[in-house]
């Protein structure tokens, strides 16, 4: 089986739904397109998440097309068919869920955060069991995909991307939350997980 041709297709599939359907669907309720851009100066710890959430995007398209055109060769021990089906379980299901917890966003969808703009705190739907879904799924995703064609380069860029999701909700998506809506985000991160329900709860004040 072509597991490198199943990724590439894996990953048109999200960034048509999750970025170009998402985007499009935005742009008509609301006259934007949700992006938001990379935060912060350059070099700046908010600079560095989202230029290295970008990187990895890049990487988990590139690592897939450079096994199929034969460049890069997958780790052996993680070679193995039931494995493969595994990742493109767990691609199809981050897929499913990075565009369901979108929805369930609303209006206040947005990639990227701008310090200027107020948009609702949503904490209803799959938001209600946990904090950051949409980061959650996107994870899963990723994981799935560096299965599929489990090279060296797949397996950095998945880490990297676990690594700046986790500074991206830190240092840039939580502060700001915090600024804008005060009280009412503070009781949230209290009672919500931030990825996994009842997990990386914030103490209550």
């Amino acid at each position: 089986m072509n597991y490198p041709a199943i990724a590439v297709v894996l990953l048109l599939i999200f960034g048509a739904l999750g970025f170009g359907w998402r985007s499009w669907r935005q742009f008509r309720r609301t006259g934007s397109t949700g992006f938001k851009g990379v935060s912060g100066s350059v070099g700046s710890v908010e600079w560095l998440a989202g230029a290295g959430f970008l990187l990895a995007i890049l990487i988990a398209v590139a690592a897939p097309v450079l096994q199929w055109a034969q460049l890069l060769a997958p780790v052996p021990a993680l070679v193995a068919p039931w494995l493969q089906a595994i990742g493109i379980a767990l691609a199809i299901a981050g897929s499913c869920g990075t565009v369901y917890a979108q929805i369930d966003m609303g209006d206040s969808w947005r990639i990227g955060v701008d310090p200027g703009e107020r948009t609702a705190l949503v904490r209803t739907g799959v938001f209600g069991r946990v904090r950051n879904p949409i980061f959650t799924a996107m994870l899963v995703f990723g994981a799935g995909i560096a299965l599929v064609t489990p090279n060296v380069l797949a397996l950095i860029g998945f880490a990297l991307l676990l690594v700046t999701i986790e500074l991206q909700v830190r240092v840039v998506e939580e502060p700001y939350l915090a600024q804008v809506h005060g009280e009412p985000y503070r009781d949230y991160t209290a009672t919500v997980g931030r990825f996994i329900p009842g997990v990386g709860r914030s103490p209550s004040r």
